[in-house]
């Protein structure tokens, strides 16, 4: 008696959009971005002191090259004066 075997096919659909966790809040972007542009795309230039990604602080003179990764946790810090 043969044996017949069922294999299945699964479509992957390729994800349109990455997540990045910016300072605890879910971000789409449509593709891979540098923390300067997204900087520029939540309107924060010159407004952020430091940039840590995964926990893993960043240094500011990589930020325009430094690709977040979909699920990245980004948090984004200003320093603030006060008495």
């Amino acid at each position: 008696m043969a044996t017949i075997m069922r294999i299945e096919y699964f479509a992957y659909k390729k994800r349109e959009n990455m997540n990045i966790i910016v300072n605890g809040q879910d971000k789409d972007f449509n593709e891979s971005i540098t923390i300067e542009d997204l900087l520029k795309v939540l309107e924060l230039e010159g407004k952020v002191m430091a940039a840590a990604v995964n926990m893993d602080i960043v240094k500011q003179n990589s930020w325009g090259t430094h690709r977040l990764n979909d699920g990245d946790k980004l948090e984004l810090l200003d320093f603030v004066g006060g008495g």
